[in-house]
């Protein structure tokens, strides 16, 4: 006899595909695409033993332990070891990603929106939501793991064997399943799904950072970390498939623990109690101003946070930068431009650029806060009072704008302030400064998108997010991967002058702005028309 409490589990899970009938495969598309197309990639850049012996010694900078994990196989430095070398962790990441933000949207995201109460009205089981989100969510791990690793083993590449490459892709399926169970574990203990995604990501961090660390000094901390245990696979090289045992095990445990405090909590609380807030509001807080920078301040200041650190770990490895150019083919085939620039000037084009794509995560999530507003059904509260919609939109678009400089600024401050203590003749604080602060219109150009669907496509604004991945592959990969021109110049960041290779190109960026400006204006228009719609 079925268990009552997971009674219609099933059609639950079809439910969820349903919903994500288009998320779960772009995610799953996208993270095979990247990782299948890599290892022809490098098979051309280093073609023969000694140019893998030679980036194989680079690897092992502490460094670049610190980033990729430690180098195994160096020895004999094959393209199997390469490709898990300097893709794994980062495509890990990625999963992990994918893995927290589709099961906070079933858990705690359709907790707080209704969404579970009408269901539960049903004859479906207390517990049939969170069993449903785990086998979908498994599911999905399990079937990303299985592609990867049999499109590996498909590429017919030497080093690549069947084993090594089901290894791989069992690695990212492994982390995949362990971070949905930590957020499900979250979703119980928080009682917002704001709370439950800055927990699981600030886990995500902490998990990073810990691996880091014990990477480079301490190897027992790494154990302390789910990414530590999927590096230790050494997948292409000993393919030791303990680790994934160890890390579905771990998975599972959570799994079984969020299950069982989902059995005992009152549905729309949490165990981790919420803070009481202010019997009344300040005079600011009434503001639609005030109200968005009440809603995000957290957010906002995790993001100042993190990426004064993301800048400080950048920075860090400029006093090794040049032994890593000088011994990495596919480095200088990413930063090659030409004679009369130094290794600094060359590696800050390309850094900044990146900086600039990850500031954009932020400013985004400021101004897409709007929309999230508006699908919970309290945007109209506000627009019942006297609150104009121009005002409304006005007061996120001015947070998002004002966070994307803030960002960038304390990336270029971590970066200025690390570079400057390992390097002996560092850049200036203002050419680093100029670098970043150049790609603002290109920032500004993508939050100027997403207020253009706010206003006339608001169920469209995944496709920003589609939109800022498209310009990181193309401008990030571009030169490794040979990508035409045109399809860079069709993202805002690759028509950026990259300082302080490039002279400043003022028509450029000014042509930036003034649509960045157009989009704003063209999606104010549209907002102040449309029906709000729940």
């Amino acid at each position: 006899m079925s268990n009552p409490l997971f009674n219609n589990t099933g059609r639950y899970a079809g439910l969820i595909l349903r919903r994500d009938r288009v998320r779960i495969p772009i995610w799953v598309i996208a993270l095979v695409f990247i990782t299948i197309i890599i290892p022809p990639a490098f098979s051309e850049l280093y073609p023969t033993p000694m140019d893998r012996q030679i980036i194989g010694a680079s690897m092992e900078n502490p460094a670049m332990v610190a980033m990729l994990g430690p180098a195994y196989g160096v020895d004999n430095y094959t393209q199997g070891a390469v490709m898990a070398n300097q893709m794994l962790l980062f495509t890990a990441l990625a999963v992990a990603i994918m893995s927290i933000l589709l099961t906070n949207r079933h858990t705690r995201g359709d907790e707080e929106e209704g969404r579970i109460e009408v269901i539960r009205s049903l004859p479906v089981g207390r517990l049939a939501n969170l069993n449903a989100t785990t086998v979908v969510f498994f599911g999905v791990n399990i079937i990303l793991a299985l592609i990867v690793g049999f499109g590996l083993y498909a590429l017919g590449i030497d080093s690549m064997d069947l084993n090594g490459s089901l290894l791989y892709g069992a690695a990212l399926g492994a982390t995949g399943i362990f971070f949905t169970a930590i957020t499900l574990l979250l979703a119980q203990l928080t009682s917002t799904s704001r709370g439950t995604l800055g927990f699981s990501f600030g886990f995500l961090g902490f998990a990073y950072l810990i691996r880091a660390i014990g990477d480079v000094s301490i190897e027992a901390l790494s154990w302390l970390s789910p990414l530590g245990w999927i590096l230790r696979t050494e997948a292409y090289v000993n393919n030791y498939w303990g680790p994934i045992f160890l890390t579905l095990g771990a998975g599972l445990l959570i799994t079984v623990l969020a299950l069982y405090l989902n059995s005992v909590r009152d549905l729309g609380a949490g165990f981790l109690p919420a803070k009481p807030g202010r019997r009344t509001a300040s005079r600011f807080l009434q503001s639609p101003l005030g109200l968005g920078i009440k809603l995000q301040r957290v957010s906002i200041i995790a993001w100042l946070i993190g990426m004064y650190i993301l800048g400080a770990s950048y920075g860090s490895i400029f006093g090794d930068i040049e032994a890593f150019f000088n011994s990495s083919e596919m480095m200088r085939e990413m930063f090659s431009y030409g004679v009369g620039f130094s290794l600094v000037d060359q590696f800050i084009t390309v850094l900044m650029s990146v900086i600039s794509m990850v500031t954009t995560i932020p400013a985004l999530m400021m101004i897409l806060k709007l929309r999230g507003e508006e699908k919970r059904n309290r945007i109209e509260h506000i627009l019942a009072r006297s609150v104009s919609r121009t005002k409304l939109l006005g007061s996120f678009l001015v947070i998002s704008i004002v966070v994307s400089f803030l960002v960038q600024l304390l990336s270029v401050v971590g970066l200025w302030s690390a570079a400057s203590a390992v390097l002996d003749d560092p850049l200036s604080f203002g050419t680093m400064f100029n670098a970043a602060m150049v790609y603002l219109p290109a920032i500004w150009v993508m939050i100027g998108v997403a207020v253009l669907f706010i206003g006339y496509m608001p169920q469209g604004t995944i496709v920003v997010w589609l939109y800022l991945g498209y310009s990181f592959f193309v401008v990030y990969f571009g030169k490794l991967l040979q990508v035409p021109e045109f399809m860079v110049k069709l993202s805002s960041f690759g028509n950026i002058p990259q300082i302080p290779i490039d002279d400043m190109n003022f028509v450029k960026v000014s042509i930036m702005t003034i649509l960045a400006i157009g989009l704003m204006v063209i999606g104010f228009n549209g907002y102040n028309k449309r029906d709000i719609q729940g």
